[in-house]
């Protein structure tokens, strides 16, 4: 089985993430796996074992994505954008794969509809048309905008043969952020959550705080770094991520004040073993972080991303929190204090077990469709 998967990480490195997640286990299934990556480079994704064609990146400006640039902080023309889209065709016709996933779309990137829309028509129109499918997580950011759903539905219905959610349908279902869903009834599946590999680490702490990619997690680690000395005496050791996108010069400086007992890292990639062995988790409540904790069954606070209108993030974080998953400090009432409150009330782990073998079952799933028919 040859699959190609497109994904495109405009701000933190989330989708990367999920994605390198569902490919490595593709691979393992024995497939051809190349994955086309728009954004930019990150170091370990994706994991080996899998082929990566790097397309001339493009990122967001700022938490707005209503501008999009390049590496050099240019901000793209036609002429960049054509050579993307004829380097996504020419791969596409190079690999002709048995199966294409793009991540996302049409639920979201709706900026590289420049690429994806003439990659899907030439996909089809191909001799033999791949299966194509849509890869998406289970809770969707809010739509505000009129009649950007039924855009949505309408090239699902013209292109997709597959919706692949990958969530847990007793935890969100996708008609619950996308109400339209259940016009595509037949075409949707649930994989269960993507969550890494249960890991080990050599390390031990007590609190592990994490920012994940780190663009957007000043606030977080401030209240952290400031609530810890006084809570050093219940929990000594604390791991603080501040993620690989943590701008350098304000890391330094954090580095340079740094409490006793507190180590600051960029990155770990052994960050699912760090929670295994951890006491407390302290973290935003990202698709890829939450199932490294629920995977973990550490105890955790989470403290959604909410700014520029986000919503996935607080969703995914209520949810939890009714279900005594997790204690949950919204972006506005977090002050140092507020945060080691919430730390003394994080629930022990239990109750709701959830799916969390998504990229594995998402192989399943790829592999069963495109069985031969019994005779």
């Amino acid at each position: 089985m040859k699959v190609l998967v497109y994904v495109q990480h405009l701000l933190g490195i989330g989708h990367l993430a999920r994605v390198s997640r569902i490919a490595s286990a593709l691979a393992k299934a024995g497939a051809d796996v190349t994955l086309v990556s728009g954004g930019a480079v990150v170091s370990g994704f994706p994991p080996p074992g899998v082929k990566l064609v790097q397309l001339p990146a493009i990122r967001a400006r700022d938490m707005s994505f209503s501008a999009l640039i390049d590496d050099d902080g240019n901000a793209i023309d036609d002429v960049f954008k054509a050579k993307r889209r004829d380097r996504l065709i020419q791969v596409f016709d190079a690999v002709k794969p048995d199966v294409l996933i793009v991540e996302a779309f049409p639920f979201g990137r709706r900026q590289m509809r420049f690429e994806l829309l003439p990659l899907l028509t030439h996909a089809r129109a191909t001799a033999r048309p791949p299966l194509i499918a849509s890869s998406v997580r289970d809770i969707l950011q809010e739509n505000r905008k009129v009649g950007r759903a039924e855009e949505t539905l309408g090239t699902l219905r013209d292109f997709f043969d597959l919706v692949l959610v990958h969530g847990d349908p007793h935890f969100a279902r996708l008609e619950e952020t996308f109400p339209q869903a259940r016009e595509i009834a037949d075409r949707i599946v649930y994989t269960g959550l993507v969550a890494g590999e249960a890991a080990t680490s050599p390390d031990r702490f007590d609190v592990v705080v994490s920012a994940g990619g780190g663009v957007v997690g000043r606030k977080l680690i401030d209240a952290a770094l400031a609530a810890a000395p006084g809570l050093l005496g219940r929990w000594p050791r604390w791991c603080v991520l501040t993620g690989p996108n943590f701008p350098a010069a304000e890391r330094a400086a954090l580095q340079a004040g740094l409490p006793a007992g507190v180590v600051l890292e960029t990155f770990r990639a052994d960050f699912p073993g760090l929670l295994a062995k951890a006491r407390l988790s302290v973290s935003q409540a990202g698709y890829n972080t939450v199932c490294d904790i629920l995977r973990a069954g550490c105890p955790a606070v989470l403290i959604p991303f909410a700014e520029g209108g986000e919503t996935e993030q607080s969703d995914r974080a209520r949810r939890l929190a009714r279900l005594g998953l997790a204690a949950v400090v919204t972006e506005d009432r977090l002050t140092p204090g507020s945060l080691a409150d919430a730390m003394a009330a994080a629930p022990a782990p239990g109750g709701l077990a959830l799916n969390l073998d998504g990229a594995a079952e998402t192989a399943r799933i790829l592999e069963h469709r495109l069985a031969p028919p019994l005779p």
